[in-house]
């Protein structure tokens, strides 16, 4: 998967890009400008609302009227916002970088039936949750205080048209190529629109399926790629398509889903501000000069940023021009320092709060806290084989001193100037285990606490900059909400077809061993690891998996930490982990010497991967 440049590198927010060839006059720039601070105040919401929820209920013991449904409505805003201003940007996820490079004039027409499918896609999405606008608008529900739902959908039918409209804006600089792909936008959706399907006539349903998959080999947006198979499978079956539209609403307002944007927006203010100097300062004040420390310092920090974040992707360009030098000041050569941060990237996802965590947690019907607790062994079984590799074959010095030194001094000076950060885990995860605290209001207290450190302790996060977090944060989030909305449409068609008990059926019937079973799991979740990001899997694939785990008598917490430990290494699996893409793209190497300097730890961390499958004590021992 292509990140994009979704993330800061050195730990700087970046600043807004612009298409090539697609210049803005101070109108659109004033707009633009208007939508970033909705955005702004979108993500404030989905922060203060819950706060003002928990201070209400311990002093008044009510909570806010309709604070639930508004912090759930404010997520669905974050998420059509966000995906727009993604769009603006160009920087949806996608599975690749499309083909644009071909010679004319093959590059122009990929890139015109890429766009083109994607926009028709975006315009069925845009008319199927206008369809389901005007129905709730007959129902008559409300959000609160008087505010009806239907205006909220508005941000779903207008989040649709706006980033359509933006595909075609930036297919490229020729008039021709976005009239082309609005042709066939406008011929995609006639046909969907006005023709219906003979009962039991799938062909044209899987022509634009495949049509559909194209365009994602092409460059698409993993969400319209989703969305388009969503949308003509339940067109094909002679559902209506509103149940899409429906879908993608259920899941941004679910209930638990505001801990992801909450999380990762704590994720962003420690990031922006001097956190990482100040952990990797104290982790290496504390390991002196052992000579695994500095193999300890790089998966400490790692999985430390990528529980927040809940993305490797973002470690790695965060800390690596933080980590590499430290790296190669210890002897280490650029090459293995590399390797190390590669292979430390996805570690993280097994600690909590990390998003998937949470997410799996919230599909496969389990409680959070249990998810975060079966996370501690497996983690720690990844995270010491890593250390143990990098010590193993960190060069040793020319010089022979002594075996190991430690400054007291040092270490408590670190101690101190870390010790705000060094409380995010218990404010994060006090209020959870405590039951004081609903998951979104610990993720809102912690986003919080991290805002407060950050800004008023620490200083090192500038109130300049703080729009520029929000919306890098926004467009994150805005695009991974996207991808699940979507997602969860077609896992509702899949639901609804009754593909899980068929899907049980066919693999009891042939497959008799549970040991078979789980070996075969473990090759196609590396698979869906090297091709889906975490996220939309997690969506698509567990209400899948869930039925079959519990046919082969799988308890289904193990099964969520070994499928997220399995995805974790899809990331690291040569030669299209997306781990490997990014520190390419990150450090500017071939991506031949990537994949030298990480293998071995894609073949230590699989064999970790087996013992977490093998051996379910590990992950249920602290549940």
């Amino acid at each position: 998967m292509v990140a994009d440049s979704d993330s800061a590198t050195d730990g700087e927010i970046p600043a807004p890009t612009e298409t090539v060839g697609v210049s803005e006059n101070k109108f659109w720039r004033m707009v633009h400008s208007g939508e970033d601070l909705l955005l702004a105040v979108a993500l404030t919401g989905i922060l203060v609302v819950p706060l003002l929820e928990m201070v209400l209920r311990s002093f008044f013991e009510s909570g806010l009227v309709g604070g639930n449904a508004l912090t759930q409505h404010f997520t669905l805003f974050v998420s059509m916002l966000g995906g727009a201003v993604a769009a603006r940007q160009a920087r949806l996820l996608t599975l690749s970088q499309g083909f644009a490079w071909l010679p004319s004039p093959w590059g122009k027409i990929c890139e015109v039936w890429r766009v083109g499918i994607a926009t028709g896609v975006c315009v069925l999405l845009a008319w199927a949750s206008w369809r389901f606008l005007l129905f709730e608008k007959e129902g008559g529900k409300v959000i609160a205080y008087g505010v009806p739902v239907w205006v909220a959908l508005i941000a779903l039918a207008g989040g649709f048209a706006i980033v359509a409209l933006r595909l075609v804006r930036h297919v490229g600089t020729d008039w021709w190529m976005r009239a082309a792909a609005v042709a066939v936008a406008a011929a995609i959706g006639w046909y969907v629109l006005h023709y219906s399907v003979e009962p039991d006539t799938w062909t044209p349903a899987i022509v634009l399926l495949v049509a559909v998959l194209i365009s994602g080999v092409l460059g698409a947006p993993i969400f319209t790629l989703l969305g388009g198979a969503a949308v003509f499978l339940f067109w094909g079956s002679w559902n209506p398509l509103e149940s899409v539209a429906l879908s993608h609403y259920s899941l941004s307002t679910n209930p638990t889903i505001p801990a992801l944007p909450l999380f990762t927006l704590a994720g962003y203010f420690l990031a922006e501000g001097g956190t990482s100097e100040r952990m990797v300062r104290l982790l290496n004040a504390l390991t002196g000069d052992m000579r695994a420390g500095p193999a300890i310092v790089t998966v400490m920090a790692c999985a430390f940023f990528t529980s927040l974040t809940g993305a490797s992707g973002v470690t790695i360009l965060a800390l690596g021009g933080l980590i590499v030098p430290f790296l190669t000041a210890a002897r280490y050569s650029e090459r293995a320092s590399i390797g190390l941060l590669t292979g430390s990237g996805s570690i993280g996802m097994l600690f909590a709060p990390c998003l998937p965590l949470i997410l799996y947690a919230i599909v496969a019907q389990v409680e959070i806290k249990t998810m975060f607790l079966a996370g501690i062994g497996p983690g720690l079984l990844l995270a010491g084989a890593t250390v143990a590799w990098a010590t193993y074959s960190r060069p040793k010095a020319k010089e022979v001193g002594p075996r190991w030194t430690f400054d007291g001094k040092e270490a408590w000076t670190a101690f101190w100037a870390a010790k705000w950060e060094l409380l995010i885990p218990v404010v994060s995860l006090g209020g959870i285990f405590s039951g004081l605290a609903t998951p979104v209001e610990a993720a809102a207290l912690t986003a919080l606490y991290a805002l407060v450190t950050q800004t008023l302790i620490y200083r090192d996060l500038k109130w300049g900059k703080l729009m520029a977090v929000l919306r890098e944060c926004g467009l994150l989030i805005g695009g991974v909400l996207l991808i699940l909305g979507v997602a969860q449409g077609l896992t509702n068609y899949l639901v609804d077809a009754q593909v899980p008990s068929l899907l049980v059926d066919y693999v009891t019937e042939h497959v008799t061993s549970k040991v078979v079973f789980l070996l075969g799991l473990i090759v196609i979740l590396l698979l869906i690891g090297c091709m889906m990001d975490v996220f939309s899997a997690i969506i698509i694939v567990v209400p899948l998996l869930v039925p079959l785990g519990i046919a082969y008598d799988i308890d289904p917490i193990h099964l969520g930490i070994l499928f997220l430990a399995n995805l974790g290494l899809g990331f690291l699996t040569p030669p299209v982990g997306m781990n490997l893409f990014i520190s390419s793209y990150r450090f500017n190497k071939p991506m031949g010497e990537i994949l030298k300097a990480a293998l071995p730890y894609f073949y230590l961390q699989f064999g970790a991967v087996i013992i977490i499958t093998f051996w379910p004590a590990l992950t249920l021992f602290f549940t």
